[in-house]
């Protein structure tokens, strides 16, 4: 009999999962893709109407996973008038360049289709169901029966021998949760409706700054000079627009800097060490972890290392360390400094040894993170998350250029907030109240910009699942731990029910407190190569292959 496969959301981990599956797979299968918007294929991150043109993707082309094709190719050979529409000049294609999240979304979007061709002519059957937004699974019988409500009123019930979580991010569709009060910079179109006034962005990150660029962009404009740097000019009208950035620290991310890609290997703190860490079952496993890393630090850059004194760093004093010069200085005088510094890096094709050993490091430290206990997941999210994050989310050079313009048009201020602000979003009237200490200060619009946050069980969207013990609360165990789904290394749900393993949760909400880097189009293709895989193995057990016809060519 042909497996029946249930892919639940079609963006970028499903395409990739996908890509894994038809690779791998030994046999037939009819495969149903379920996606509540109108088009399958983009996901939200490069969704139009949810994202501004002006806005960036956070990721180098040449570190997009191909699919088939790579993002470099495929720019190539799209029409100029085509590239000049999406934002891009079509005389400067480069594989290190930061392209807008509309040009990404039409790349998955035409890939897509390709590999749903490409997956039916090998005998794949491959049903793309639009505008169906699955409601509820439960597990019957040997199957799972989904409930799916769609755009005409209608409920099917459909049953499958395996289902894919892929639901992706989760926002509201309408931000604007109290007059002046935005839940998320998304959709962009909201945005447009913000009058020009005092608007505080809270986060730093580039999803900050795209919320600030979307935002300068409907009441000005930025100019590129001759020289080529950028200007901003406000509009008639919109004289008393300003943006303030609001972060604890009160730092602006830095500018992508160049390193090989693929990453080297490293020789100290390697995947391998980290999985003997798990095996022995290390008393202090993140302690012996950190142990590594900065032996690892030293290693690829002795200088760094004495200059920081690391020798002597304990843990909880390393991020501290790591920031203090750009704590002490000007945001927008380090942005500036940074800025050159990275240009003249990529023009030389230098790499600094101390950021790219940081930035290699960040995926091997997040191998334990499964294995730690509530305390010392603590630490590491306090203490060497926040170091791991700013140097993997480094932005384009062109949103610190636009940063920088807006500042100079006196358009622009960062704000450090501390550990103990707070939001008062109770109090009448529109907008919000921000406490500081004993300082209150009224916000008449405030826009969260601080990304996705660990989602608990109460939001998980299918409450049959979690009724039948199929899916697991991760607190289930352990009440001080993180939110969310438990999942194994193969992103089954951690639970005693059979049908657990015939459900892949990949829904980064749900799993990102245990895998606090799983964000990305990086992390959908990690998560896509081995669910693909063990889909594949699991409907065609290596006992069954001989008999099968294979569906893809070697």
């Amino acid at each position: 009999m042909i497996p029946a496969i249930a892919f639940v959301g079609a963006g970028p981990t499903t395409i990739y999962t996908l890509c894994a599956f038809l690779r791998t797979v030994e046999g037939g299968a009819a495969v149903t893709i379920f996606e509540a918007q109108g088009r399958a294929g983009l996901g939200m991150p490069y969704r139009p109407g949810w994202n501004d043109p002006a806005m960036l993707s956070n990721i180098a082309s040449v570190e997009i996973p191909p699919i088939d094709e790579t993002l470099i190719d495929w720019l190539q050979r799209q029409p100029r008038a085509r590239l000049v529409r999406l934002g891009i000049d079509p005389d400067g294609i480069d594989e290190h360049a930061f392209y807008p999240r509309l040009a990404l979304g039409e790349y998955f979007l035409e890939r897509f289709g390709v590999l749903v061709d490409h997956a039916r002519a090998c005998g794949i059957a491959v049903e793309v169901a639009t505008r169906s937004r699955v409601a509820d699974i439960v597990a019957v019988g040997d199957g799972l029966r989904l409930t799916v409500a769609q755009a005409n009123g209608d409920t099917l019930e459909r049953m499958f021998d395996r289902v894919v979580l892929a639901t992706g991010h989760q926002w509201p569709e309408e931000p604007e949760v109290k007059p002046g009060y935005f839940l998320s910079p998304w959709p962009a179109t909201a945005l447009k409706r913000i009058p020009p006034t005092t608007v505080a962005i809270r986060g730093s990150s580039l999803t900050a700054i795209d919320a600030a660029v979307a935002l300068a962009t409907n009441h000005g404009g930025f100019v590129e000079r001759d020289d080529g740097t950028v200007d901003y000019q406000i509009s008639p009208g919109s004289e008393d627009f300003r943006l303030k950035m609001l972060s604890r620290k009160g730092l602006l991310p830095e500018a992508d800097f160049f390193h090989p890609v693929p990453y080297e290997p490293l020789t100290i703190c390697t995947p391998e060490a980290m999985n003997r860490l798990i095996a022995t079952g290390s008393a202090d496993m993140l302690g012996d972890a950190y142990a590594l890393f900065k032996r690892e630090l030293a290693a690829a850059d002795p200088a760094y290392a004495q200059r920081v004194d690391l020798d002597s760093l304990a843990l909880e004093d390393f991020a501290d360390r790591y920031f203090q010069d750009r704590s002490r200085a000007d945001p927008f005088a380090w942005a500036t400094r940074n800025l050159a510094e990275a240009r003249r890096n990529f023009e030389a094709e230098f790499t600094v040894g101390w950021r790219y050993a940081i930035l290699r490091m960040h995926e091997v430290l997040a191998l334990i993170a499964p294995h730690l206990d509530a305390d010392d997941l603590d630490r590491f999210n306090r203490f060497l998350k926040p170091v791991f994050v700013d140097e993997y989310a480094t932005v384009p050079h062109l949103s610190i250029e636009r940063l920088l313009a807006l500042h100079r048009a006196g358009r622009l201020d960062v704000d450090a907030l501390g550990e103990t602000s707070r939001l008062d979003t109770a109090g009448p009237g529109p907008g919000v109240t921000l406490v500081v200490g004993r300082e209150r200060r009224h916000l008449p619009v405030l826009i969260d910009a601080t990304g996705q946050r660990p989602l608990g069980v109460e939001a998980f969207p299918f409450p049959g699942l979690l009724a039948q013990g199929v899916v697991r609360d991760a607190r289930a165990d352990d009440a001080e731990g993180p939110k969310g789904v438990a999942i194994d290394e193969r992103f089954h749900p951690v639970s005693e029910h059979p049908a657990a393993k015939q459900i892949y949760c990949l829904s980064i909400p749900f799993i990102l407190g245990r895998h606090p880097f799983i964000q990305g189009i990086t992390s959908s293709f990690e998560m896509g190569e081995i669910v693909g895989a063990d889909l594949a193995a699991g409907v065609y057990p290596r006992g069954d292959r001989a008999a099968r016809r294979p569906a893809l060519a070697a």
